[in-house]
């Protein structure tokens, strides 16, 4: 028992850096879709204090939904924005990044590669379902699809990206706001 569930680790983390494990995937609720209203939410962040969608009425909110603390991908991604958030702050706009880790995993990844933006914990996937984030599931592990939602100011949702190149996406992002913005 206590091999297969080493094996069930080793396989969602390769699958969270990126190597091509295929898995079964939850069933979520529908994503949603541009034009929608933003569904409200509160999480505790990596200093386990709630935010919520509402503390940032009136401005941009980037909204990533991501697999894994401190894998490959994850962090490539997490770095980029926050190479980006001078930029991001004078687009009036905030990151928000969703997944299933603990506060305890955000805080200790947050203080390793200090970053300054918000990771919010939803270990019961409470938001990445209302959200319709599809979950892929590998036995003992859970990751969170690597997506996101852009939210203007007055609370739609302005884009989706459910495909994300963690290379480029904060390029992407800061390029579909300025877009909205014109």
């Amino acid at each position: 028992m206590r091999k297969a569930v080493w094996i069930a680790a080793i396989i969602g983390v390769a699958a969270a850096c990126g190597v091509g494990i295929r898995a079964n995937a939850a069933p979520a609720a529908d994503t949603i879709q541009a034009g929608a209203v933003a569904p409200n939410f509160t999480l505790p962040s990596q200093e386990d204090k709630p935010v919520s969608l509402t503390d940032y009425k009136g401005k941009w909110v980037v909204l990533y939904f991501y697999p894994k603390d401190q894998t490959t991908g994850c962090t490539i991604e997490a770095h980029n924005f926050q190479r980006d958030i001078a930029k991001y702050d004078a687009l009036n706009a905030v990151v928000l990044g969703v997944s299933l880790d603990t506060v305890e995993g955000h805080k200790t990844w947050c203080s390793k590669d200090t970053f300054s933006f918000k990771l919010l914990a939803d270990p019961d996937h409470k938001v990445v379902d209302l959200y319709g984030v599809p979950v892929k599931n590998y036995g003992v592990m859970k990751f969170a699809n690597r997506e996101t939602f852009l939210i203007s100011p007055d609370g739609k949702v302005e884009k989706v990206w459910e495909k994300v190149d963690p290379n480029v996406h904060s390029t992407e992002v800061l390029a579909e706001i300025t877009a909205a913005k014109k």
